[in-house]
């Protein structure tokens, strides 16, 4: 089914107004205060959460 009318180009790009790229978040870790995302485990250390933390295998 087509449009039955065309879509202006105000119309079009105030829809489009909310599809801006934000910054990332990123919050310190509480253990090791480096740099990771929110509600994500750390690279660093595999903290996640009091209580539990993931076992991360270093590269060398």
């Amino acid at each position: 089914m087509l449009p039955s009318q065309k879509s202006s180009r105000s119309r079009s790009r105030m829809r489009r107004a909310h599809h801006a790229k934000h910054p990332v978040q990123i919050v310190d870790c509480p253990r090791c205060n480096s740099p990771k995302l929110p509600h994500a485990a750390c690279d660093n250390c595999g903290y996640v959460r009091p209580g539990l933390s993931l076992k991360i295998e270093k590269k060398e």
